[in-house]
């Protein structure tokens, strides 16, 4: 079934283009859809004064996220948010004068001014264009999971990644993502920085109205990360309600002690750095709590070693 009561096939059995027919139904169903030009898709869900806008992409939604809908649909749907997805169908960074003439659209007539709270979220691209285009929404919330700050080679020459982008410009309309955070309330950039790249994007958002939240040894996919520890729809939901802050962030992050991804690369940076005794507590805490066997036999190989050391 879908949204509507309507039968219809396995989402994953869809071509794209049945795909988004089906969003524009269930859209126009409950609040609207537009295509923004040939590469770019608004869809809207009606609901309160609390609106969730997310930026995501058409392989995110349909890769990873229940039913193939997007993630804020299913963060606001259930407690009746208002919810705005700019969908893109593939990796443009959004710098479409169509997607531009949208939110200068909401801007002239005053749609944001109808909601009492106001969050936008996006990841990595989706995340540069979040923090870019709340500049439209004065007062709001924003939370970015590795976003980079432009890739105008002008300021992030540095940056090797997606050169096929180094000819679209960033310095036109909603450009400069850290300067568009100026009018937010509040703005969280969550990054791990030992993904040096990563890092050196995020200290380029870092204001006094900005909370740099680093997520260590999480790796390049924070979105994944957070999204299997089954912690970023609560991160969304908080923020949503005005009560996220870096110590609530801390709490939902401590999901990652069951996080097996995030164990195996802490054991691997541990055991790199010669610090097997830290490595072996770390692995003789895994197995006191969860069932990994990996660390149970890695720990017996660490033991091994330490006692050969010993004996020399």
């Amino acid at each position: 079934m879908t949204e509507t009561g309507a039968p219809t096939a396995d989402p994953g059995s869809l071509s794209d283009a049945d795909w988004f027919a089906r969003l524009s139904q269930i859209g126009e169903a409950s609040g609207h859809f537009r295509w923004l030009g040939r590469d770019h898709a608004a869809f809207y869900l009606d609901g309160s004064a609390t609106l969730l806008v997310t930026f995501e992409t058409l392989h995110s939604i349909r890769e990873t996220q229940p039913g193939q809908l997007p993630l804020g649909y299913h963060v606001a749907k259930g407690r009746k948010w208002s919810h705005l997805c700019i969908v893109a169908k593939s990796d443009t960074w959004y710098r479409d004068p169509s997607v531009y003439a949208y939110f200068d659209r909401l801007v002239d007539t005053g749609a944001f001014d109808d909601y009492d709270q106001i969050v936008f979220y996006g990841a990595g691209m989706a995340g540069y264009a979040a923090a870019g285009f709340s500049v439209a929404a004065p007062g709001s919330t924003v939370v970015v999971l590795q976003p980079q700050a432009t890739l105008d080679p002008r300021i992030a020459g540095w940056d090797p990644r997606w050169p096929e982008m180094r000819r679209t410009s960033f310095t036109d309309r909603y450009g400069y993502a850290p300067d568009m955070l100026d009018g937010a309330a509040q703005g969280y950039v969550i990054f791990d920085p030992e993904q040096n790249l990563d890092f050196m994007h995020a200290a380029l958002f870092a204001g006094r109205h900005v909370q740099l939240l680093p997520c260590r040894n999480l790796g390049r996919d924070i979105a994944g990360a957070l999204g299997q520890m089954r912690v970023l729809p609560s991160i969304l939901a908080a923020a949503c309600t005005n009560s996220f802050d870096d110590h609530l962030f801390r709490i939902f992050y401590r999901a990652r002690r069951n996080y097996r991804p995030y164990l195996r690369t802490l054991l691997k940076r541990l055991e790199e750095d010669g610090r097997l005794h830290l490595a072996a507590m770390l692995c003789r805490n895994v197995i006191s709590r969860i069932d990994a066997p990996a660390f149970k036999t890695r720990l017996n190989e660490i033991e091994s070693i330490a006692k050969m050391t010993r004996h020399r």
